[in-house]
């Protein structure tokens, strides 16, 4: 069966983009294009990083495709630049789609059947498929096959179509929510840690190059230890501060326009920004440090619960700021003096 002919069958393929896909906004395209291209231009994740050469060498030197592949970790640490490199080192092409955009099986059948061998698929927030799409993907990630029902009631009838070999590399930042068949078929799981400030520091360098932006150590440093671990804010906040340089400034980000810029904008030197301090000013200041249930807490500062759980608190969780308790979130010593104040109840500590 033809390509146009098997997407007769299953219906139009979900929305999904090539490594080279439509113009996209100014902003987008200067963020697509910081990200490294080479396992070589790869920064921080060593470990990881090293796990990986290995597995894509060893397929490259048996001709085979690559083991399919996840990745897991908090939001902008690098797993989409990962699948867009694996794909690069194997000199095969890359389709990337995400796992809410696959609402329907046939959805995903027609971008499995529209691939060339050895081809790259990158499913992103994978543990958000819909159980009936995830089941399509046993047999095609262990054997190659692709079976769906035709009809309905007593006329139906099953039609198993083989596919041509593929990695799948998914990312997800909900581990858990993966599901334990799902997860079990993947041959090499990763995980991305936070990075240190000194890989932060060497990915700000990078971008300002790329940039055609003039930085000193100094202001990389600046912008790499406010920027809560993560290379995708490091590079949203460098973007800002030469914003802030070219009208505030003579150009150049050093240490100290850095911190000028920064703390214009809101972000502190711990890489708190106005939600962040507006949840520990309500933990202090309106509760004096009782423990303050979860949706009493997205109620005082505005925002949905869902939100402050997955992406407020765990920076502020990791950096000690506050504490889960079975009576609800509390803040901790270190949050009391980061406003300059002194805790009402320290027994609570």
């Amino acid at each position: 069966m033809s390509p146009g002919a098997r997407r007769e069958v299953l219906g139009e393929p979900a929305p999904a983009r090539e490594m080279d896909p439509a113009p996209l906004a100014p902003e987008e395209a200067e963020e697509a294009g910081l990200r490294p291209r080479t396992l070589r231009e790869f920064v921080g994740q060593g470990q990881l990083v090293e796990h990986l050469r290995i597995v894509l060498e060893a397929a490259v030197q048996r001709g085979q495709p690559v083991d399919h592949l996840l990745f897991a970790g908090p939001p902008g640490l690098g797993k989409t630049s990962l699948a867009g490199i694996a794909a690069a080192e194997l000199g095969v092409g890359l389709r990337v789609t995400s796992g809410p955009v696959l609402a329907r099986a046939g959805d995903l059948a027609s971008l499995l059947t529209d691939r060339q061998e050895g081809d790259v698929l990158f499913i992103d927030e994978i543990h958000r498929m819909h159980r009936s799409v995830e089941e399509i993907l046993y047999p095609a990630m262990e054997d190659a096959k692709l079976d769906f029902l035709i009809g309905k009631g007593p006329t139906a009838r099953s039609i198993r179509l083989d596919l041509p070999h593929f990695t799948l590399v998914g990312a997800t930042t909900r581990t858990g929510l993966v599901s334990s068949p799902l997860r079990d078929r993947f041959g090499f799981v990763g995980r991305l840690d936070l990075y240190a400030v000194e890989d932060l520091e060497a990915i700000v360098l990078r971008s300002a190059r790329i940039l055609g932006v003039e930085i000193e150590r100094e202001g990389a440093t600046e912008i790499a230890g406010r920027s809560r671990g993560t290379p995708r804010i490091a590079n949203r906040l460098l973007r800002r501060v030469r914003d802030f340089v070219e009208v505030r400034g003579n150009g150049v980000i050093t240490g100290e326009t850095a911190r000028r810029g920064l703390e214009l904008f809101g972000i502190d030197a711990l890489g708190l920004d106005k939600v962040d301090r507006a949840i520990l000013d309500a933990l202090c200041r309106r509760f004096g440090g009782r423990p303050v249930g979860l949706t009493t807490l997205a109620q005082c500062v505005g925002e949905e619960t869902d939100t402050l759980e997955d992406a407020y608190e765990p920076f502020l969780l990791q950096q000690g700021l506050i504490q889960r308790t079975p009576r609800g979130r509390v803040a901790t010593q270190r949050a009391w003096a980061h406003l300059g104040l002194v805790a009402e109840e320290p027994a609570l500590f």
